[in-house]
């Protein structure tokens, strides 16, 4: 006998709120670091050497993270952004703790700096002089010595380690040399037609079924329940009542009498995960949560109509440069969902933003070709 599903087996949409947030209290999109990394690679190709002799450096190696971080240059002023100290802790004590969670079910390795502790094979406080591990590049050498934990291991090194160049959660993005669900397609500026200057969130990519996205940056005049009422619509009186005041987008050419939902919110039951905090469906959910006044209406975008590429098409596209590819923040993602918009954010137009962002030769084709904004008659 089958029984029907009961709430213990569906995701309950509070639940899947706290999990969003703390995802965010501890830092957990993995984008950041790569961003990170690739901020890092830039700076280095900028400055190699900073100017310093290889005495220098070596010396410069040994210094506190503090010291390290004054000698990145002009770069890491501009990709650097003030960093409070206590969520600094928070996603410090979070990722470690990930780290020792990712690594419970592992086999304890016998040469691991917390076995080696507990062994008692390396007193707690031992001289440099007496010669240990001198020239000897171990992963002991690795941790910092503001560490605390005696048990520290091998694995949780990088997470310890302060980046030499911060990215501001907020607003980051870099090019990407590959298509992955949760990137975006920034139109080429020479792209004309229902896609110029638009930015296409990537839902799905398969390389056997293809692609599928959504336009972010064209919201259309009128709400939810002005718009979907006055064109053929899938979206039932329901949601148009809940959700009235809700923004729309135009998100492509195909079955634009299909709607789904962009949000913030959290892995509700019948939403799917693009991004570390970037939510597409589960509009049903998400609509009990307006009617407790868990939600407003503003933090969701409705997105009319949809992107789709078969087999090849989009990365054959891409390779003749009709779109550059690209990872951002998940804030640029959800611009018209409710995201925080900062001073230093174009508000008006996230196709220039977000390359602006990007820097160097993108930035200069933000600067010559922006102006027109995300809000515009549709051809």
């Amino acid at each position: 006998m089958i029984h029907p599903p009961s709430s213990l087996n569906m995701k309950n949409s509070h639940r899947a709120r706290v999990e969003k947030n703390l995802e965010d209290m501890m830092g957990n999109d993995w984008r950041v670091f790569r961003a990170q990394l690739v901020a890092q690679e830039a700076a280095e190709r900028q400055h190699p050497n900073n100017g310093r002799s290889p005495h220098q450096r070596h010396q410069g190696q040994a210094n506190s993270a503090n010291t390290r971080s004054n000698t990145m240059g002009e770069h890491e002023e501009v990709a650097s952004q003030p960093h409070d100290d206590k969520q600094a802790r928070q996603e410090k004590f979070g990722n470690i703790f990930a780290a020792i969670f990712s690594n419970s079910n592992k086999d304890e390795d016998p040469n691991s700096n917390s076995l080696r502790m507990q062994k008692g094979a390396y007193p707690a406080q031992r001289s440099i002089f007496d010669g240990h591990n001198i020239g000897g590049a171990t992963p002991d050498s690795m941790i910092p010595d503001s560490c605390e934990d005696p048990f520290v291991s091998e694995a949780e090194i990088p997470v310890l380690l302060k980046p030499k160049v911060l990215v501001d959660k907020h607003r980051w993005a870099h090019p990407l040399s590959h298509i992955e669900p949760g990137c975006v397609l920034i139109a080429n500026e020479k792209l004309g037609g229902v896609f110029h200057q638009t930015v296409v969130l990537i839902i799905e990519h398969n390389e056997g079924a293809g692609s599928t996205g959504i336009v972010i940056n064209r919201p259309l005049s009128g709400n939810l329940l002005k718009i979907a009422s006055e064109t053929k619509s899938n979206v039932d009186l329901s949601l148009k009542l809940a959700f009235n005041s809700a923004a729309v987008t135009y998100g492509g050419p195909v079955l634009q009498e299909e709607y789904s939902v962009l949000h913030g919110y959290g892995n509700v039951d019948g939403s799917k995960k693009v991004a570390p905090g970037v939510f597409v469906g589960g509009s049903e959910e998400l609509m009990k949560e307006v009617r407790k006044r868990n939600l407003h209406a503003s933090d969701v975008l409705f997105v009319k109509g949809h992107a789709a590429w078969v087999p090849n098409q989009l990365a054959r596209e891409i390779s003749k440069g009709v779109w550059y590819t690209a990872s951002c923040s998940s804030d640029f993602l959800l611009r018209y969902a409710g995201a925080p918009v900062s001073d230093d954010d174009n508000e008006v137009d996230l196709w220039s933003d977000i390359l602006t962002c990007m820097g160097n030769e993108y930035a200069e084709i933000a600067m010559k070709h922006s102006g027109k904004g995300d809000r515009r008659m549709m051809p």
